[in-house]
């Protein structure tokens, strides 16, 4: 460990961090004509009235430039048996979320536009209230459109020590 009194390494803080069990998720959006998608774990519930989320994503990405003019997205939350689907959707150079979903069943979000995974325990259509660029990542506050649909008898995918379980 570093010195208790120095601001922590990206590395000491990623480490620390991992300690921590999160929720794995599939954000969505359209874009004109292309569909973008990203593996996400910083999304949170924030309020229940109304109803509102929390989710983070790198600053410096594509995804948060689309995110910065487009004010609807989805995200959807994976299931134990969808490891594969987030690691399609967190690997590099990966291609639109169109082709990255062809052959799963999805379908577009009326109030959102963007893509829903159709066998995910949970998905919500959202709209962007507020964006705050804090440190690396953008963060959007949202508000929650509609749940397309939620099934919470469904385990969901976890993500501890750098790790999906």
């Amino acid at each position: 460990m570093g010195d208790p009194l120095s601001v922590p390494s990206p590395g000491e803080f990623t480490d620390a961090m991992s300690a921590l069990a999160t929720g794995v998720a599939v954000l969505t959006v359209r874009d004109g004509r292309d569909d973008l998608g990203t593996t996400i774990s910083s999304f949170m519930s924030v309020s229940l009235e109304p109803p509102m989320v929390a989710v983070a994503v790198t600053a410096s990405s594509y995804l948060a430039e689309v995110l910065g003019r487009r004010e609807t997205w989805a995200v959807n939350v994976l299931g134990a048996d969808q490891r594969a689907l987030a690691g399609r959707f967190a690997a590099a150079g990966r291609p639109g979320a169109r082709l990255l979903l062809a052959g799963h069943p999805h379908h577009r979000g009326p109030r959102s536009e963007a893509l829903i995974v159709a066998d995910a325990p949970a998905a919500l259509e959202c709209r962007t209230r507020r964006r705050l660029t804090a440190g690396d990542h953008l963060l959007l506050l949202a508000d929650v459109l509609a749940i397309d649909h939620a099934d919470p008898r469904r385990a969901p995918l976890v993500r501890v020590g750098r790790r999906y379980l």
